[in-house]
């Protein structure tokens, strides 16, 4: 079939590592019997892609690695949304013997190919409503920001969003799912351009990197790190939580430490989502229109 693989690893090029070709046919790993194979109608990119074709996460033994993680398509004339993660973490409650998590392209052939296999459970019915390009692009992005926003910042309608970095993948889905659950929502970035486009989308306010807010955020949506972290600590009000997704900056210099334990801050990881999450994010865009 078809497919879209690393070939070799190029931390400086990674471009250069991207092949497309003929590979081996999807078919189900020889652990996993019962898997899906699904018909890919539409896959997205992620700058997953580029960590992939850089090495990071992978081993030269696993190439070739089919790229994607994101696609829809279809299994015996269902219409799906293909959920990236498979696995879980190693948390509390976790079944013993889960399958440590992983997102598809890091242990099995990701979704940038004619067919991808995948669980059974990871199969969410797409909506008539959605393109298929559409409900490609929900389950990285898209779910990232939902469950960042909503399940772990805890955010409500009519508190203030703060999203540092305006123009990413993940930063884009938040400005759309805050403003069409009526939040107040708040953007930076360098970028005059990105800023103005924010406001198109919903954003009730753009500003420069490290700008004063007119009120502290309720919840801020960290994905920058070092460049931002500063301003993020600062902006966000006694109680409020920072929702870490990224550090495409790096570590930042220092955490403001005292003002995280004085104001009882919050400070979370999100990565991804469950299925049940990808339906409430499909729940919340049909409810909004979004």
């Amino acid at each position: 079939m078809l497919a879209a693989y690393v070939a070799r690893f190029d931390a400086d090029r990674p471009l250069e590592g991207l092949e497309v070709g003929d590979v081996p046919d999807a078919a189900p790993p020889v652990a996993h019997p019962d898997w899906a194979v699904v018909d890919v109608r539409a896959a997205a990119l992620n700058q997953h892609d580029l960590w992939s074709l850089r090495g990071v996460g992978l081993k030269e033994e696993q190439l070739p690695m089919v790229l994607g993680c994101d696609a829809a398509g279809t299994v015996d004339g269902r219409d799906v949304i293909v959920h990236a993660v498979v696995g879980a973490l190693p948390a509390k409650g976790t079944p013993e013997g889960t399958e440590p998590r992983s997102l598809l392209s890091e242990r099995y052939p990701g979704t940038l190919a004619e067919r991808v296999v995948v669980p059974h459970e990871n199969l969410v019915d797409k909506p008539s409503w959605l393109s298929w390009e559409e409900a490609a692009c929900l389950p990285t992005a898209w779910l990232t920001a939902h469950r960042a926003i909503f399940r772990t910042g805890g955010a409500e309608a009519g508190d203030v969003l703060l999203v540092q970095g305006a123009g990413g993948g993940v930063a884009t889905a938040a400005i759309v799912l805050g403003a069409a659950a009526g939040l107040e929502v708040h953007v930076t970035s360098r970028s005059a351009e990105r800023r103005e486009r924010a406001l198109e989308l919903g954003a009730a306010g753009a500003h420069e990197p490290g700008a004063r807010l007119p009120r502290r955020a309720d919840v801020v949506l960290e994905s920058v790190g070092r460049a931002t972290w500063s301003h993020s600590v600062a902006s966000v009000r006694a109680g409020g939580a920072i929702v870490v997704v990224g550090a495409t900056t790096g570590d930042p210099d220092q955490l403001g430490i005292q003002r995280v334990f004085f104001h009882e801050l919050r400070v979370l990881g999100a990565t991804m989502g469950t299925t049940e999450d990808l339906r409430a994010l499909l729940a919340l865009l049909e409810r909004s229109g979004a």
